[in-house]
């Protein structure tokens, strides 16, 4: 999927008036059945099969918080055909409705910037389910998981629960990550899709219950690895570049510790620095075709790197700095390029910078828990999301390689680390 770009400066970008604000939409229901109808196919494909537990609690005409687990593109078609004719609205990143508003409200979808402060999405729900009497499906992860387990997710689920007063549900796959991996650049395999649909908390238990209670029951409902699924289950996914792209998750050796710079072709990761060669084989495990295997599951690979993040925040010595093309929303209607800048990222937070648009944006990590990063973002390149509720930046480095996935996790440690230590 392409999105719409368009050639213009900042300061001309700028001067563009702002859109007025739409109301939220009743989701058309001739779009909801067509969508229901297109959705079968991928579903047939996968052998979809769903799990209802305790769903009969739930009353057809009742409002609900639906929160599910994002893997791959196959989330969105499941919720359109297994929620039907439940009325719904969709919590949807905002450049999702680039030259596409008109449609994007009409199948329900509410427009959202990714960690950010957006107190209009706030209204925006409330307004659907008081007023429309709408369910609302939410992505609390707010981004695709990289390694097939939970990414970070929101730490207010239970704040939202209690100002919205309705029941909860989560919808969470499996094998949904192994069929169209973001590493691989969301390339399709012949692979089974399931998921469970459980009825997790009624009115009363969001009455009764603490938001850290709350919060408690959601995240725990959002444990799952597709890797190990995959394992457990002997799927075999013989799909000869089912490891092109490894490295955008997999960027750091722990051979030799170098990071940034591997290769992968096929099924095999390789860093050049001490000649280690690693093969993804048939039933996801990492295998060295030379020397100890380290470490043979992705996810605990993931992990790993995460705890080196850690040391060097710790340590004082974590910094990123890389030229970046620049692409900015400021309203839902186009995407402006306005060329390049120069992006840091360290303890502080982010520092874009560009002297050709007269630009310097700040962002403090203590605003933000976690990074709208994202691999071969609408075909353009890997990029990392910055800007606040008035216009959104969208970088793509130049020179350094493989670097997103290790922004996202200092985002989310560095954010951790001032917290536990109050700076």
């Amino acid at each position: 999927m392409k999105i719409k770009v368009v050639k213009k400066s900042l300061k001309d970008v700028l001067k563009t008036p702002s859109k007025r604000l739409k109301k939220v939409k009743r989701p058309n229901i001739l779009f909801r059945t067509l969508l229901k109808i297109v959705s079968s196919f991928d579903l047939m494909a996968t052998n979809f099969q769903l799990e209802k537990i305790n769903m009969d609690k739930l009353n057809k005409k009742e409002p609900c918080l639906i929160l599910m687990n994002h893997s791959s593109f196959i989330d969105l078609k499941i919720c359109m055909n297994k929620l039907y004719p439940r009325p719904f609205n969709v919590i949807t990143t905002s450049d999702g409705f680039v030259s596409k508003n008109w449609l994007m409200r009409q199948i329900g979808c509410i427009p959202t910037k990714k960690h950010t402060v957006d107190t209009k999405v706030v209204k925006d729900i409330l307004y659907a389910v008081r007023k429309l009497n709408n369910s609302i499906l939410m992505y609390p992860e707010a981004s695709y998981s990289f390694d097939g387990t939970c990414t970070t997710m929101l730490d207010n689920l239970g704040k939202l629960a209690k100002l919205l007063k309705i029941p909860v549900v989560t919808i969470i796959t499996q094998g949904a990550f192994l069929r169209q991996p973001l590493y691989n650049n969301l390339k399709l395999r012949k692979v089974n899709v399931k998921a469970k649909m459980e009825y997790v908390l009624s009115k009363e238990d969001i009455l009764e219950k603490t938001e850290e209670k709350i919060n408690s029951i959601i995240k725990s409902k959002f444990d799952f690895d597709d890797f190990k699924y995959q394992q457990e289950n002997n799927i075999i996914i013989n799909n000869v570049d089912r490891g092109e792209g490894l490295s955008r998750v997999l960027y750091k050796c722990p051979s030799c510790m170098n990071e940034g710079n591997l290769l992968t072709y096929k099924h095999i990761l390789k860093c050049p620095t001490c000649n280690k060669e690693y093969e993804l084989n048939e039933f996801g495990f990492m295998k060295a075709k030379n020397g100890v295997t380290e470490i043979d599951h992705i996810p605990s690979w993931y992990k790993w790197e995460r705890s080196c993040v850690r040391k060097e925040i710790e340590e004082g010595t974590y910094h990123f700095e890389d030229d970046v093309d620049i692409l900015v929303m400021k309203d839902t209607y186009t995407l402006y390029d306005i060329g390049e800048g120069h992006l840091i990222h360290d303890i502080n937070g982010f520092k874009l910078a560009s002297k050709e648009n007269d630009l310097e944006f700040n962002l403090d990590s203590k605003l933000t828990y976690s990074s709208y990063s994202d691999f071969y973002w609408y075909q353009i390149g890997d990029m990392v999301c910055i800007g606040d509720s008035s216009i959104l930046y969208y970088c793509f480095p130049k020179k350094k390689k493989d670097v997103v996935a290790k922004i996202r996790l200092a985002t989310e440690e560095i954010y951790k680390y001032r917290k536990e230590n109050n700076i």
